[in-house]
């Protein structure tokens, strides 16, 4: 939960959030986040488990959905819609950042890595843009992610469709600016997660990062939420087709 020496935005209480992806690491904290400011907040995943654990402790709304399935998704909206109200401030987070070899990617897999990374940011954009447009207002924020700005390697498809949110931010900002939606791209840099500490986070690695950052401590979800929260909120209103970085000065 946010602690108190953060800041409360007022505008944030009783708009109605959905987040993607809201069941583990970054999505997780941004339901806790907007809850904890009185948002009316639901999320999307499909791991049911941890998905139900969250929606108890937060009072958030969580709908099973597999984004990958358009259908499902657009039905999740509308369910949301009917439940707590039209959308307000959307956060696409959803995604998965697997590592995979050049040589070993199919077309199948490919496909699979943009529907998972990529797709399903526009299509939700789509989904919550009529209810954004009759309100006058609103709040896209598309999860990006520094791992091809840095050069990163391993995992080509992933740094392919997480290069594009940039292009698809810019494009939809100056579409649905006329009717008063903002979108912008949030960036996290190397966010320690439960899922990174597992997999990917070893004492080399991480002491071969702190050396690049500027700040000399681990990014953590709570860091990626406060900016989140400004951008969702009245306090960013003029603030429309931008980046913003979060990794304590890596890159």
């Amino acid at each position: 939960m946010p602690e108190t020496r953060f800041a409360t935005y007022p505008s944030l209480a009783g708009k109605v959030v959905l987040i993607t992806g809201g069941a583990s690491g970054i999505g997780a904290e941004l339901v806790a986040q907007f809850a904890a400011q009185k948002s009316r907040v639901a999320f999307l995943d499909f791991n049911d488990p941890p998905g139900r654990e969250i929606a108890a402790a937060t009072g958030a709304l969580f709908l099973h959905c597999d984004l990958r399935d358009i259908a499902a998704l657009r039905a999740a909206v509308a369910q949301v819609a009917e439940q707590l109200g039209p959308v307000q401030v959307l956060v696409n987070n959803a995604a998965r950042d697997d590592r995979h070899k050049l040589d070993d990617v199919e077309p199948e897999y490919w496909d699979e890595r943009m529907a998972t990374n990529l797709r399903h940011q526009f299509f939700c954009a789509q989904a919550v843009a009529p209810g954004m447009r009759a309100a006058g207002a609103g709040s896209i924020i598309n999860m990006g992610s520094v791992s091809w700005m840095g050069g990163q390697g391993g995992m080509p498809a992933y740094t392919a469709a997480k290069s594009a949110v940039r292009g698809l931010t810019r494009g939809l900002a100056r579409d649905l600016g006329v009717d008063g939606i903002r979108v912008n791209e949030l960036v996290p840099g190397w966010v320690f997660t439960g899922r990174q500490e597992a997999l990917w986070a070893t004492p080399e690695g991480v002491a071969r990062h702190m050396d690049k950052q500027a700040i000399k401590r681990k990014v953590m979800p709570p860091d990626i939420a406060r900016m989140a929260l400004w951008l969702a909120a009245d306090d960013s209103e003029i603030v429309t087709g931008q980046y913003f970085v979060v990794d304590g000065g890596a890159i």
